[in-house]
């Protein structure tokens, strides 16, 4: 073969293998691209792990693999920012003494109260205690009726008449300011569940300090004799007031304080765990086996309620290494981010939109009109003619101009 003739067969050689090869290439591009369209489809839906949930008197508890979609994932994130921003703009309204009395904010807790909500179906009750701002908002009030009752304007949930602990929507039972008090009232309201076959069930919130008391007790051992779908939940921030958990509190496992009623232990700092723990507990009280004990451990950033600054019974330092490490939002701001649920941009349009909504808010929280004296005699007796009502002093009485707060709101044109 000649020289020449050889250089024609290598080209032809060389000329076949570049073919093969770029349509090799041609191949794993195309491939490439499908796999990362795979994968940007993917990522409307991601699955997480959870931590693990502690078990008492169960065989088997809440799955620790979850999914979440992107629009779930913007739900929650934006309702945790409500809560938050909400709760600092209460904390600033006290500052500057235009909320009097009581206040005692939620911030650091949001992942509790957004993950029940999130496992709830229509007919769920939710009753609480005094840290109620939150759960009154994601049980349809607005900010504004938040704010104004805080305020005490005619704009609030209860027009000014609650104030910070007492504000009530549909199922929602409100805030209770005596510690403890809801946790019958929240066996009470599942008893009427049972009573009307619903399959439902009664979120009856407490703290850790509440869960000393022995209506609590007395409770649970009606809910199980009954077998009530109630959720008795301590959301354990750890601290009763100024008192730390281990203090006050011969066992700090409180989803085994029910003895017999079988509980377990969430992270409450995990919204998706709070979720997915909350949708077990929920199938397991509708499949009629009777209460459950939930303990969300949780933390909160403010002291027990304004007037207390938090600090005298742990450090500054104590409550920055949990909002660098633990933080609800902002864990769960990374995880959604990491998954390509969320861009930043969009969480950044909604803390502007949530910004927004609080900011338009604390304008009617702090110019809207309060109700005349006339609402103090209100809201007194149910379905009963005008009743004479003694006022400051035994020689003082008079008889209900009217009856109900709705009487009052139509006449002076604010119905």
């Amino acid at each position: 073969m000649s020289f020449f003739s050889s250089l024609v067969q290598l080209e032809r050689i060389w000329s076949t293998t570049m073919a093969l090869f770029a349509r090799q290439i041609q191949s794993l591009t195309a491939g490439g691209l499908r796999t990362q369209q795979v994968r940007l489809a993917s990522s409307t839906e991601v699955s997480f792990h959870t931590k693990p949930c502690k078990l008492h008197k169960l065989d088997s508890g809440p799955n620790t693999s979850v999914t979440l979609n992107k629009e779930d994932a913007l739900k929650y994130y934006r309702d945790m920012q409500v809560i938050r921003r909400m709760e600092s703009a209460a904390g600033n309204l006290y500052k500057e003494k235009k909320i009097r009395g009581f206040c005692h904010l939620y911030s650091g807790q949001e992942a509790c109260a957004v993950g029940m909500k999130a496992a709830m179906t229509e007919g769920d009750a939710v009753i609480t205690a005094y840290r109620c701002h939150g759960w009154t908002w994601l049980l349809g009030a607005t900010v504004t009726e938040v704010l104004a009752e805080l305020t005490g304007r005619i704009a609030g949930n209860v027009h000014g008449k609650g104030g910070s602990m007492h504000m009530y929507t549909k199922n929602f039972y409100g805030g209770n300011g005596i510690v403890g008090a809801q946790q019958p009232l929240g066996a009470g309201v599942a008893l009427a569940m049972k009573y009307r076959e619903q399959k439902n069930v009664c979120v009856t919130l407490y703290g850790d300090g509440a869960a000393n008391q022995g209506q609590l007790f007395e409770a649970t051992n009606m809910a199980k004799l009954w077998d009530l779908p109630v959720l008795f939940v301590c959301e354990n921030n750890g601290f009763g007031m100024g008192t730390p958990v281990e203090r006050a509190s011969a066992s700090t496992e409180y989803y085994t304080r029910g003895d017999y009623v079988p509980g377990i232990w969430v992270d409450g700092m995990d919204i998706l765990a709070v979720r997915e723990a909350t949708k077990w507990a929920k199938e397991y009280c509708d499949s009629g086996k009777g209460p459950l004990m939930m303990e969300m451990a949780t933390y909160r950033y403010h002291g027990h309620s304004m007037s207390d600054p938090g600090t005298s019974y742990r450090s500054r330092e104590e409550i920055q290494e949990v909002r660098k490490t633990r933080d609800p939002i902002t864990g769960f701001k990374d995880r959604i981010i990491t998954s390509s649920l969320a861009t930043e941009e969009e969480l950044k349009a909604i803390d502007k939109e949530v910004r927004k909504e609080v900011d338009e808010a604390l304008k009617i929280a702090t110019s809207d009109g309060v109700l005349p004296p006339e609402a103090l005699f209100t809201d007194i007796y149910h379905n009963t003619p005008a009743q004479t009502i003694r006022g400051a002093t035994i020689d003082e009485t008079i008889v209900q101009p009217y009856k109900t707060s709705a009487d009052l709101l139509k006449a002076i044109g604010r119905a």
